[in-house]
């Protein structure tokens, strides 16, 4: 292999986008494989640039580190995501992406409405919660969209 196609991990970083702890931490969770010279520093093939762009574009997507590591863990040999291959694992992702969307123009129109009125009363505020009956509904943000409340990292 030509010396020109190996990164160690500053260069890998600013060509991906990544802080380099992320790349190391990216490679700690084996989304990403480096080797090591003879001086122990990390190495990282160039096809490890567009494993990474596939990590991002995953994350975008909402998808968690679990899911990642499987789409990627999916492909044959544990290779770089082909165009093909991309196409493939992202049909998967689009029911997401249109719930996503769905959550999001329901959260602007109810923001609008709610902004819109100025009324700034909470007895006749959409979203006010009068004993507290939205805890019955469980933890976090219960009258934002489901398809926006992601589990939060760590808890």
């Amino acid at each position: 292999m030509d010396k020109r196609d190996l990164f160690s991990v500053s260069e890998i970083a600013r060509r991906s986008g990544f802080a380099a702890s992320a790349i190391r931490f990216y490679e700690g969770q084996g989304l990403i494989t480096a080797t090591r010279s003879s001086g122990g520093q990390r190495r990282f093939e160039r096809q490890m640039l567009r494993r990474l762009a596939f990590i991002k574009a995953a994350r975008n997507v909402g998808l968690s580190l679990d899911e990642i590591a499987a789409a990627l863990a999916a492909l044959p040999d544990g290779r770089t995501p082909t165009r093909a291959d991309w196409a493939r694992l992202s049909r998967a992702w689009r029911a997401r992406l249109d719930d996503q969307i769905a959550g999001l123009i329901a959260l602007r129109d109810n923001l609008d409405s709610c902004i819109g009125c100025g009324c700034l009363s909470l007895k006749r505020c959409a979203i006010s919660n009068p004993g507290d009956v939205a805890a019955g509904a469980g933890a976090g943000a219960v009258y934002l969209p489901k398809s926006l409340r992601r589990q939060a990292i760590g808890g």
